[in-house]
């Protein structure tokens, strides 16, 4: 089964990326190289105007794989789902996350990278790494910016869920629907009133300008903290541990070193 699936919707306006890995659609390595592959296209295609994420089934997605969390794997994980960021970055193009059920990890990441966030009333939103005694790159730097220091503060260091209504209270979902139906209907409108009547040269330029500092701070800040990740907080017992007792099923032995 591919791991992506995609189409092009909106007389080819809007390409429609679905991560296709049910029931969690986890961002493993394949999905990822699969996904940065899909996305390099994009950039010749310049009657583009926007791209969507959605999940396959009834959850958008449990995040990148734990398993290539291990010490050894994490290097290169992170390497790749961060040139994802740079790609989307460099592109332009405006970019929509339609959630529902669990959004976890790299995947509200994914979706914090997004211009707009369109959730049902099942979804569910964490950044649960702290839990696993690491941390979250991307959603360290995204979060702050989208919703202040305060509230990320509360998300990052506690890893704690919420749900659609309490995301958009936060101010990184825009909208909140009763059900999958109920968005995607008024998804189509806001494509059709706010995205196709407009030139997809001058949405791109809109979006770098919209996101100068936003892209800067991806660009420069994103790499310092995968160091942080890779090079300092992997060389400690607990993180090691955290992953370890989670893919064992078991409760993690902190030594608090």
């Amino acid at each position: 089964m591919e791991k992506i699936k995609y189409e092009l919707t909106h007389n080819n306006s809007v390409a429609r990326v679905i991560l296709n890995s049910p029931k969690g659609n986890v961002l493993d390595s394949v999905m990822m190289s699969d996904l940065i592959g899909l996305l390099g296209t994009f950039d010749s295609m310049n009657a583009l105007k926007l791209i969507t994420f959605e999940g396959e089934g009834a959850h958008f997605s449990f995040g990148a794989s734990v398993e290539e969390h291990r010490k050894e794997n994490a290097a290169e994980m992170l390497s790749s789902f961060h040139s994802m960021f740079y790609m989307l970055a460099k592109l332009g193009i405006p970019t929509a996350a339609k959630v529902r059920g669990q959004c976890l990890g790299g995947a509200m990441e994914l979706c914090l990278m997004c211009n707009f966030i369109f959730a049902d009333s099942s979804a569910k939103f964490a950044q649960p790494e702290i839990i696993l005694g690491v941390f979250p790159p991307p959603a360290s730097l995204l979060l702050p910016l989208k919703i202040g220091s305060a509230k990320a503060d509360e998300l990052l260091i506690t890893g704690k869920t919420i749900n659609a209504a309490d995301a958009k209270n936060a101010g990184f979902v825009n909208e909140v629907y009763k059900d999958w139906d109920e968005l995607n209907s008024a998804f189509d409108d806001f494509v059709n009133v706010q995205i196709a009547p407009k030139s997809a040269s001058s949405l791109r330029y809109a979006v770098r300008a919209a996101r100068f500092m936003f892209n800067r701070i991806i660009n420069e800040d994103l790499k310092l903290l995968e160091d942080l990740y890779i090079n300092d907080m992997m060389n400690t017992s607990d993180s090691n541990e955290g992953i370890n007792s989670f893919l064992e099923k078991r409760k993690p032995e902190w030594k608090n070193n």
